[in-house]
């Protein structure tokens, strides 16, 4: 699987919900590991997708903790803690992952797929950030919000897949000029 293809499955893991029974099938840990694994394939030492990897391991640990203390009783500021962590920690990943793939794209000349992406991670942290307010009572959430945060989620990762092709996402290349100069 490409690096890029790693990454978009993992969004899908970590963001997706298949319920059965009231357990979800998806594994968000994972979905996280994958990232972080996609990341690690497209990293070069200090680059951002170094960055971005270890917000998504740190995720797959939040994620995990989450799971874990999901049944365990806890006093209420700590599962706040680890409810706000597991909002707005992948909101940041995401940004990170996207902030690294235009640092690539634009490096290799291909700003209009940059500028696309661009376009979807706002549109995809604006939506969850405003989805996180409503979560803790400061907005109100419509069923329209909710609906645009996913459908952006999805944009996101059709963008992902469309770029995994991408020779400069295949296999890690000798840094160029313009990458050196953005770091």
């Amino acid at each position: 699987m490409r690096p890029v293809t790693k990454i978009a499955t993992g969004l899908v893991i970590a963001f997706g919900a298949l319920r059965f029974n009231g357990l979800d099938l998806l594994f968000d840990p994972a979905g996280w590991g994958l990232c972080a694994a996609g990341l690690l394939s497209l990293q070069r030492p200090g680059d951002a997708f170094a960055r971005a990897r270890s917000w998504a391991f740190c995720m797959a640990l939040v994620s995990l903790v989450s799971v874990l203390a999901s049944g365990a009783r806890m006093d209420e500021p700590v599962r706040q803690l680890i409810g706000i962590a597991g909002t707005a920690g992948p909101l940041i990943t995401v940004w990170l992952i996207a902030d690294a793939l235009m640092t690539r794209m634009r490096a290799h000349g291909d700003n209009s797929q940059a500028a696309l992406l661009d376009v979807v991670r706002w549109a995809v942290a604006g939506l969850g950030a405003a989805g996180l307010l409503a979560g803790y009572g400061y907005a109100e959430l419509s069923p329209v919000l909710l609906v645009a945060w996913f459908a952006a989620l999805v944009v996101l990762v059709v963008v992902l897949c469309r770029s995994a092709g991408r020779p400069y996402f295949s296999a890690p290349l000798p840094i160029s000029d313009d990458e050196v100069s953005s770091m």
